[in-house]
């Protein structure tokens, strides 16, 4: 572990949700507690700009941390972080004592390489799917890794790395694994692109149909106008042929 980290902490009297939240308005820091070990829980508040930039660290989550606490030191690990829903504010930590002779339990961050030079990327035009950002381990607190590397190099389209797989530090060992084949999670995989087809619009193929109707409606339309023009000029034909025998009476009569 090459980081060192140190908070300076104060002990904490006041206590329950309004101590706190006037902590945090009126001081700018921030209740945490102090548990396990072979001590007391302890209340203590941290100052926030302290805290908020060491989280900005990703060694913070997987290091032992020196908490100085009114004139002694203590050493922890951090095991839980609340933040603020909205804002980049912390709002409260717990930290877990450590003691050199005893295992601890962390969650270490995964770092993958060669993730663009991957042969089933590189060559084989796919994409790699990240289930695991991090494995819990559990070791003496000095042999803590910052993070454990993974290797996609080698995976082809297909391909999955799983815990079994990985390489962890000597010393360290997985929690996942030591509950058998169970355990044995997909920490990465490559799979091919999905192809999407392109399909006609709906709206298009409605509007197609709608003017199909509408054609066939003139056609129709066009013929019943030729029919009733032709029917009109029979009419017009009979007429005519009336007229011409209504003089042919009128000449007999005369």
């Amino acid at each position: 572990m090459s980081n060192v980290f140190e908070l300076n902490c104060t002990t904490r009297d006041d206590q329950g949700k309004g101590a706190n939240r006037r902590l945090r308005r009126l001081d700018n820091k921030v209740p945490v507690v102090l548990y396990g070990g072979d001590g007391e829980s302890r209340p203590l508040s941290v100052s926030h700009d302290d805290i908020y930039h060491a989280t900005e660290n990703e060694a913070f989550f997987s290091n032992i941390i020196t908490l100085n606490i009114d004139g002694r030191s203590e050493q922890a690990v951090i095991k839980a972080l609340q933040r603020h829903p909205a804002r980049p504010v912390i709002l409260h930590a717990d930290f877990l004592r450590v003691r050199a002779d005893h295992a601890i339990t962390v969650q270490v961050p995964i770092h993958f390489l060669n993730e663009d030079r991957c042969e089933g990327v590189r060559l084989e035009g796919g994409i790699v799917s990240k289930t695991l950002n991090e494995i819990e381990v559990t070791c003496l607190p000095g042999d803590l890794p910052e993070f454990i590397e993974v290797d996609l190099l080698e995976l082809k389209i297909g391909d999955s790395i799983h815990l079994s797989e990985v390489t962890l530090p000597e010393k360290v060992s997985s929690v996942a694994l030591s509950h058998g084949e169970s355990g044995d999670l997909t920490v990465a995989s490559v799979h091919a692109r999905r192809v999407e087809i392109e399909e006609e619009p709906v709206e298009a193929e409605e509007e197609a149909a709608a003017e199909g109707e509408e054609g066939a409606k003139a056609e129709k339309a066009e013929e019943g106008d030729d029919s009733d023009k032709g029917d009109k000029g029979k009419d017009d034909k009979s007429g005519k042929g009336d007229k011409g025998d209504k003089g042919d009476k009128d000449k007999k009569g005369s």
